[in-house]
């Protein structure tokens, strides 16, 4: 049925998808948009998903073409209104979709249900605003307050493997998942490569190790995935319990420039795949991904903010998920039994170069690798270790006499120590230490204590590192 108001008619969804060929004027409320692309000619394009009252699931998409990327439409948020004037309606298979085509249509976006504007934050330049379609924009407002939004229903048919919304905690190599997240940060390479930072306040699981410990000197385990490191700036802007997950996005594939991202905003991805680099969780946008920016008060943005926030309070909660209900017991501490735990993200941020920390992590590789080499010529330990957590990646010392302490049950290289470190990196039990090179290893979570230090008073900050200390390797278990 066509609502219409002075003449100017505006179709329901649902009556617009039975009028193919045909020049229709849509109001509806946006769910959903794809990331800006150039099409194969010299436009810009970009697809949208709406519904209305006559559609309240499913809706309909709507492909926009213009002649730059500014000019195609950017959702504030999810639930946002779109009028829409003289797009044409046309069929791709068994599915109906609007065309938005630059020469006469136009567009206005107005904000959703929380809104008592009737101005447009964004409109192309043909848009002719009426007042007497403020009605339609109230009513559909009205709507909304009692509907529950679906996002991504329409992605589930692009995708073969799961589609299902998951967290950080749930992450499995291979798949295809919807996220809600936040995106802490952006950052543009230099290949023009965009990465996202998002985070939902739970912890990757921990990941097999695939390096060549043989091959640590020359080759070590990335300890990120950027080509260099985010200053300190950036990382103190991150929060300090849970992942921080990278995500890319190939910009010569799809242009989701710096000036489309909103930091700090809660936001859904809808097909995502998930990725591991460097025995490091990523996720990649794939060519049909869709997202939408939602509000603080959305129902899963303040699930996860109440679960985050009991856990940053909680006495255990800056432990990795999976570490509970305790570490492996692998390693020993002396320092004092109230000494909170914190993680790799809180080391790496904390505002003075020196202080002592109480963490649990894995040792992900060890530089030398072999017990045979711990100890230098003169009888000195130099073992250089790489740790992580859910949160970072570093690389902290085992020397003189914090190594003396940590070895005090191993005085001696022998094939009980062997045995021992091996376990501790994760090394199958092959007895063949020519696996070392080809065979996952899954290090165990261990607790330690690690001071940071300077090397150079002049430049303390650039020339900061890590030692293990007051720790201990047991005997057992």
């Amino acid at each position: 049925m066509a609502r219409s108001h002075d003449g100017h008619k505006f179709l329901q969804i649902t009556d617009a998808m039975v009028s193919i060929n045909q020049r229709v004027n849509l109001i509806g409320v946006v769910t959903e948009s794809g990331l800006p692309k150039q099409s194969r000619g010299t436009d810009c394009f970009v697809t949208m998903r709406i519904i209305d009252e006559s559609q309240p699931k499913h809706g309909i998409a709507v492909n926009f073409f213009t002649e730059k990327m500014d000019m195609l439409p950017q959702l504030a948020t999810e639930g946002d209104i779109i009028q829409l004037s003289h797009v044409v309606m046309k069929t791709h298979g068994p599915d109906a979709y609007a065309l938005f085509n630059k020469k006469f249509s136009s567009f206005a976006l107005y904000e959703g249900k929380n809104s008592t504007s009737f101005t447009p934050y964004q409109c192309s330049a043909k848009f002719n605003a009426r007042e007497q379609d403020n009605k339609f924009i109230l009513g559909l407002r009205q709507w909304l307050a009692g509907e529950q939004i679906d996002a991504g229903a329409s992605v589930t048919g692009l995708m073969t493997g799961s589609t299902e919304l998951l967290q950080l905690k749930e992450f499995k190599e291979g798949v295809r998942f919807n996220l809600v997240c936040k995106v802490l940060h952006a950052w543009e390479t230099e290949r023009e490569e965009l990465m996202l930072y998002v985070w939902d306040g739970t912890d990757t699981p921990p990941i097999a190790i695939k390096s060549n410990l043989e091959d640590e000197k020359e080759n070590p385990l990335p300890l990120h995935l950027e080509p260099i490191p985010l200053s300190r700036d950036v990382l103190c802007a991150f929060p300090p319990v849970g992942t921080v997950l990278r995500v890319t996005v190939d910009s010569s594939n799809v242009k989701f420039g710096l000036n489309y991202i909103k930091t700090g905003r809660w936001v859904k991805f809808l097909g995502l795949r998930c990725e591991v680099r460097s025995s490091l969780w990523c996720a990649s946008l794939m060519p049909f991904t869709k997202f939408c920016y939602l509000l603080e008060d959305n129902d899963l943005v303040v699930q996860r903010k109440r679960s985050y926030d009991d856990r940053f309070y909680s006495k255990w909660g800056h432990m990795p998920l999976t570490s509970f209900p305790w570490h492996s017991g692998m390693t020993g501490t002396s320092c004092p039994k109230n000494t909170p735990f914190v993680t790799l993200m809180n080391v790496l941020t904390y505002p003075e170069v020196t202080y002592k920390y109480r963490c649990v992590v894995r040792v992900a590789a060890a530089l030398p690798w072999e017990v045979s080499k711990f100890r230098s010529p003169s009888g000195i330990y130099r073992i250089r270790l790489t740790l992580e957590d859910p949160t970072a990646r570093i690389h902290a010392f085992l020397y003189k006499e914090d190594a003396e302490e940590f070895f005090t049950h191993f005085p001696s290289p022998d094939d009980v120590l062997t045995r021992k470190w091996n376990s501790l990196l994760g090394i199958p039990k092959t007895g063949d230490c020519s696996a070392v090179g080809d065979a996952s290893r899954n290090p165990p979570w261990i607790e330690c204590c690690l001071k940071s230090y300077y090397v150079n008073k002049k430049d303390a900050w650039g020339t900061r590192n890590y030692r293990i200390f007051m720790t201990t390797l047991l005997e057992r278990p």
